[in-house]
């Protein structure tokens, strides 16, 4: 692949040289000169040096010829304006954009640009290395609005359908971890031991669905997940 990278920070230049070792066509701009000290010294990839939402400026990166670009610099702005001319004025299906304010990432979501919105990301893989017992997710979409959770089942669901899981969480059961291997669930598909169950639910209720899946089961009459969603 020949990638297109915009921004030449610490992920630009880590991202430049990651793609570089795995023997993709790397370009990198960046309106700074400066900024590609940080390329390893013995990156083969171009370099060029201009605003990168700039047509001519991509031109001069081979952008006509990329198969990916990636608009990793530290302006949100600039980012998403720059994702925005790579697909929309040169064609290029696989896009990517940092952004900072996660607030706007729905926004560019919706626009069918997928980001990665720093702060998040970040935040959510700190709580888990920190707390592996927190309420932090393993996935979140950009806008926080759907969370996915992968903990550990208690040995009471064992033999219960997967169905009450659902039902007891007010989420989605994606897939369960048997031995390693993912499992999709069935409407007949039980719980087995302390398999992990990985489930898909608003996020808002992630503090509410951690504790269900951690003890044993209980009572279906009544959920607090289900409660807060209604």
């Amino acid at each position: 692949m020949r990638v297109v990278i915009m921004g030449c920070g610490r992920v630009g230049s880590a991202l430049a040289a990651g793609l570089e070792r795995q023997g993709h066509e790397v370009a990198v701009i960046d309106r700074d000169p400066k900024a590609f000290r940080r390329l390893n010294t013995d990156f083969r990839g171009e370099q060029v040096c201009g605003i990168g939402f700039h047509p001519d400026v991509l031109r001069r990166a081979g952008v006509e010829r990329a198969t990916a670009f990636a608009a990793v610099s530290s302006g949100d702005n600039a980012n998403i304006i720059a994702a925005r001319v790579a697909r929309e004025t040169f064609g290029i299906e696989r896009v990517v954009a940092r952004i900072y304010d996660a607030r706007r990432a729905e926004v560019y979501e919706r626009l069918g640009i997928p980001t990665v919105a720093t702060v998040p990301w970040t935040t959510d893989r700190l709580m888990r290395m920190l707390l592996p017992d927190s309420v932090a997710s393993a996935w979140r979409d950009p806008s926080g609005q759907v969370a996915v959770l992968a903990p550990p089942l208690h040995e009471g669901w064992a033999g219960r359908p997967v169905h009450e899981l659902e039902q007891a969480t007010g989420g989605r059961v994606a897939f369960i971890v048997r031995f390693g291997a993912g499992v999709l669930p069935g409407a007949k598909t039980l719980c087995r031991g302390r398999g992990v169950g990985v489930v898909g639910c608003a996020g808002d209720i992630v503090s509410l669905v951690k504790p269900h899946l951690r003890k044993a089961p209980l009572d279906w009459s009544y959920s607090p997940c289900i409660a807060k969603q209604a």
